[in-house]
């Protein structure tokens, strides 16, 4: 791989260990690649997996972060000075059957920002232009950030639950914060489930258009026609199971879960439906990219410096925050 300098980068370099501030080497674009300078990386609850050693086929050492935003230097398919974000999904083949079949977040070859290849926790990264998207301009860079991760599985994630009126998101961090707005913005019923002590979230997700806020070992006042699962939580899958009407739906959002206990059919019987949602694709980033401004969605964000970036992974992991994480060059 060609090298132009050195930046600076958080490296993880095995799970279990905390990230190491290095200077690296910077990578030059090879074809169809662009070298973007970083602005902004949000932090994600997959990062926290990733250093847990939870999502299979990640390398190390790695630069984590694939929620990046910042401005294109070199390389080919965009002009230097766009502004751009990198998501999670850095590559898909094109050529295999799942991406034949318009399914190229299932691409056999898949590469992920982050964990097959180094992402935004760094001065600056190397992308494939193909998966760099423009950011709409009503979005400051720390807006933006939240968007590429949070923002678009959240998206995919309710494009898979259908419709109703009615939906219930477990866990109110970075994507369920976004999604309620999206889903007020639309006319929809926002049910949000947290921690049971949570107050402050609870508070919060009313704060922007939840009619319905409390625990997540509690069922909500009326049926739901659909409910989203960010929390990595196996055992809330029965109780969101058991707080949706027939024939609606259950969608696990988050990339790694704790075990799903056993449960009864009569559960998902009355054609319940229980799915996953797996990364994005560029249509999903196109079609959000485009609605959010147009919801008017406020991301909110709370900046920390590339220098604190175990900071704010331990406050993620610890429920701290309402919003996003997102790093800044410092």
């Amino acid at each position: 791989m060609a090298l132009s300098g050195v930046m600076r980068a958080a490296v993880l370099h095995a799970p279990g260990q905390p990230l190491s501030l290095e200077r690296v080497p910077i990578a030059a674009p090879g074809p169809g690649q662009v070298r973007v300078k970083v602005a902004a990386c949000g932090v994600c609850r997959t990062d926290l997996h990733l250093s847990d050693g939870e999502i299979a086929g990640a390398t190390y050492p790695r630069i984590l972060g694939h929620e990046a935003v910042g401005t294109v230097e070199s390389g080919e398919g965009h002009r230097a000075g766009t502004r751009v974000g990198v998501p999670w999904l850095g590559f898909a083949c094109g050529a295999c059957a799942r991406c034949n079949a318009g399914e190229e977040n299932l691409c056999e070859h898949a590469q992920f920002t982050g964990a097959t290849r180094d992402g935004g926790f760094a001065e600056y990264l190397v992308a494939d232009a193909r998966f760099c998207f423009p950011l709409p301009e009503q979005f400051t860079d720390l807006e933006a950030a939240p968007l590429l991760c949070a923002g678009l599985i959240g998206y995919r994630a309710l494009r898979l639950a259908g419709p109703g009126p009615r939906v219930g998101l477990y866990g109110f961090g970075a994507a369920a914060h976004l999604l309620a707005q999206v889903l007020r913005w639309q006319g929809r019923e926002v049910f949000a489930f947290t921690r049971p002590d949570d107050l402050a979230a609870q508070q919060f997700a009313r704060g922007l258009g939840a009619g319905w806020a409390g625990s997540s070992d509690a069922p909500p006042p009326v049926p739901l026609d659909a409910a989203i699962l960010f929390a990595p939580v196996g055992e809330l899958v029965p109780r969101a199971l058991a707080a949706v009407r027939p024939g609606g739906t259950v969608v696990c959002g988050g990339i790694h879960m704790s075990d799903i206990p056993r449960f009864p059919y009569a559960l998902l019987w009355g054609e319940r439906v229980l799915r996953s949602v797996a990364n994005l694709t560029r249509q999903d980033a196109a079609e959000f990219l485009a609605l959010a401004p147009k919801a008017g969605l406020r991301p909110v964000t709370h900046p920390y410096p590339l220098t604190d970036a175990n900071r704010a992974l331990a406050d993620l992991r610890r429920g701290a925050l309402q919003g996003a994480a997102v790093l800044v060059p410092d």
